[in-house]
Order: structure tokens, then sequence, then C-alpha cells
């Protein structure tokens, strides 16, 4: 039988029990629960007429052949890695879909000016390592060696993850693919806010994804004693770091961007020790590299300020950074037909605040993608995550039109 939509919910939810949490979904890059979504998903491509393979950085990738072998491929896809207490579609909903659109497509025995990569990628949250898109990153072919040099919480190297993995680190190249050998990229996602819900829409053209940067701080200060140090003899590292992230939220809001500090740690902990140092992280985003940089320059003025009225020390390391990209034209107007031939008449356009593989492919090829209606306000990296069996099928059916449309153009 052709994939419907609630096939596509009940893996959806097949793949949420591969967790390394017992409270919530966690699936990080190279561990056991990767390898199990990769087995379980490999199935359901052969169930399509896919041929899976995974390749040398551990993403499953499935091929529908064209009309002729030799044909270059477009590409389809999304990632089966998750963040900590994870919902169970971000990612995983664009490569169940794109399952179920080959499969739609077979059934309607046309031949293809080009063959189908479905992609699931390996890692695009960065939750094992600290570094997203190491998946997409290696197929678009800009992986960068200084990341062997990553490790995780527990001390383990990506190079040996690798290795743990059954992969061979010096092989990695092989998993960039030949521009000359791909027509594009297509990518359905949740959209990860409220726009959609607000708007009573089940669907969207994404017209650009944000530019994004991370970085590892640190506020040094003084530790010492809560009751005898006097206020003016203080260099309270968390009380400087207050200061700082609050003027991260201001600065940002200010400028039409997007910033989180998702965590803070103080050092030593002590409920009677003053914080001689903290830990922190800031997310950084905007719809253009030159206002979201422009925010990290006013937040880099206002903690040299906080340092020198508090006597801190400020130390940055960038863990992370993805310029924004726009999708193709040609691409875009494919997704938007799909969405018309749904009964859509006046196709809804997002920029897209949150990240995607689509990002880094880029560097690969042309791009675009399509939202789909995330319901509960848009919540999503949350257990409540959540999409309807309806809006599920109106996706598939605008995915499906939208690869045929852009095979019609392409035969043209």
């Amino acid at each position: 039988m052709t994939v419907d939509a609630r096939t596509i919910l009940e893996r959806c939810d097949a793949l949420a029990r591969e967790t390394s949490s017992p409270d919530g979904i966690e699936r990080v890059y190279l561990s056991p629960e990767h390898a199990a979504v990769n087995r379980a998903t490999a199935g359901w491509m052969r169930s399509a007429g896919l041929v899976p393979r995974v390749d040398a950085v551990g993403n499953l990738l499935g091929r529908f052949e064209g009309r002729d072998p030799a044909l270059p491929a477009l590409l389809l896809g999304s990632h089966l890695d998750t963040v900590p207490n994870a919902g169970r579609f971000d990612g995983i909903l664009g490569v169940m879909i794109a399952i179920a659109a080959v499969d739609r497509i077979r059934d309607r025995g046309d031949e293809l000016p080009f063959a189908i990569e479905v992609l699931a990628f390996g890692d695009e949250e960065g939750t094992r390592f600290g570094t997203a898109l190491l998946g997409s990153r290696a197929v678009a072919g800009t992986w960068l060696p200084e990341w062997w040099s990553l490790a995780d919480a527990s001390g383990t190297s990506l190079r040996e993850a690798f290795v743990e993995f059954g992969l061979d680190p010096d092989l990695v190249g092989e998993a960039a693919l030949d521009p000359a050998d791909v027509v594009g990229y297509l990518e359905v996602h949740i959209e990860q806010g409220p726009y959609l819900e607000e708007a009573d829409r089940a669907l969207a053209v994404v017209s650009s994804i944000a530019g994004a940067r991370r970085f590892a701080l640190t506020l040094t200060g003084e530790a010492g004693h809560a009751g005898g140090v006097p206020f003016h003899r203080r260099h309270d590292a968390l009380a400087g770091a207050s200061e700082i992230v609050l003027a991260v939220e201001r600065l940002a809001r200010d400028a039409g961007c997007i910033a989180t500090v998702g965590r803070l740690q103080a050092f030593p902990g002590g409920v009677n020790v003053i914080p001689g140092r903290v830990d922190f992280s800031l997310d950084l985003r905007g719809e253009t590299d030159e206002a979201r940089d422009a925010v990290w320059a006013e937040i880099q003025a206002v903690a040299d300020d906080v340092c020198k009225r508090r006597g801190l020390m400020f130390e940055v390391d960038e863990t992370h950074s993805a310029p924004a990209v726009r999708a193709a034209s040609r691409l875009q107007d494919v997704v938007r037909s799909g969405i018309l031939r749904t009964g859509d008449t006046d196709p809804t356009v997002l920029f897209s605040k949150a990240g995607h593989d689509a990002m880094a492919i880029a560097d690969l090829t042309d791009w675009a993608m399509l939202f789909v209606r995330n319901g509960l306000g848009g919540i999503s990296h949350h257990p409540d995550e959540t999409v309807t069996e309806a809006d599920v099928a109106t996706a598939l059916d605008a995915f499906e039109a939208a690869v045929l449309a852009l095979a019609a153009t392409h035969d043209s």
C-alpha cells in the first residue's frame, strides 16, 4: 500500500522510541540509537523502491533511479538526530514525507528526468559534539579537519566515535557529492514557530534561513566568602553575566534579531560563595549576516563595559557559524506550485529563524523548503511538538506535486 499521512505519523512514533533517555527523546550522532533509526528507515526506504546505503559519515541515503541511471539526482531530506528532551517531528517528519513522496511517485509509474536521493542526515542539531550540521556539511564537501578534535561530554572524540560506529575517519571525504550530479535540494520541516498557526494555514514556502553564530563564553572574576567580602571589593562573575544576558535580549530584540542564552553555570557553585567564574552559551541569529554581526559587536561592547566596572575577564570561543542563505527562486516556485495544488490559492511565505540542513547544502546546490504547521503555539525542541494528520496529508500532497512540477520543468 502507498504510504499515507497516518503511516508517516506511526513511523515518527516508532523512531521516537529509539532514545538514550528514559524520560524523553534524545538521539545523538553516532550512537546506538542513531544506528537503530538508520536501520528502521532503511527498511521503509526499500519498501518505497529506494536503494539505501550509509555514507562515510553515518548519514543514511536512499536512491530511486530516473529514466537513466546516469542522470543527476534531486535531493530530498532532513535529519534523524534530536536535541535533549526532544519532540518527535523536528527533522524526522521531513525524512518520512520524502520517503512517502517517492513511494507515491513510484506507484504512478512515471519515469523521472532525474534520480531522487532521500537523505536522512545523522547530525543536524550538534547535540553530542557541539558543532551543528556535521552530516549535511560532509555531503556538501565542507567538512573541517579541526572537527576531529571535538569530544562529547564523556570525553569520546569525534574520531573515536567514528570508529565505534564502524566508520573510517580517513574516508570522510567520500560523503561529499559532486555538484554536477545534483539537480537541487528540497526539504520539508515543521515550522518551529507560531506564524502558520496564527494565520490558520497548513503550509508555507520558506524564503530564507537565518544566519547563525554560536559562542561558548566565560566570565572570570574572583570567588570569595558570601558574608565576608563587601560589595565594593567583589568581582562577582555571575552578577556580571546577568548584566550581559539581559543586554543580549534587549539588543537582539531592538535589532529584529534572535538571541538566546540557553546554558549558564556558575563556579564553584556554593550557596555561600561568590561565583568566581561563569560559563554560558550564546545562540545569535539574524535574517542577514550584517544585522546579526552588528548585534554581536554591541554585545561585546556591553561585556567590555561590565568587565571594566566589575574587574572581570571575558573569553569568547565561537563554536558555530553559518551564513544566512536564500532559497533559489526556481525551487521556491515549485514548492509554491505544490501548495497551490492543495487548494491554497495564496501560499504563505516565511523566513526561517531556525537553522536547517539546507543551510549547509546551499554550498552544494540550490535549495528550497516547505514548512508544515506546528501546533500548540509552534513549540519545538520540546515533547509537546505536534502536527495534525490532516496537515501531514496536505504536506505530502504538496511535496509530491512540487517534485513532479520540477520534473516537468526539468524536462522542458
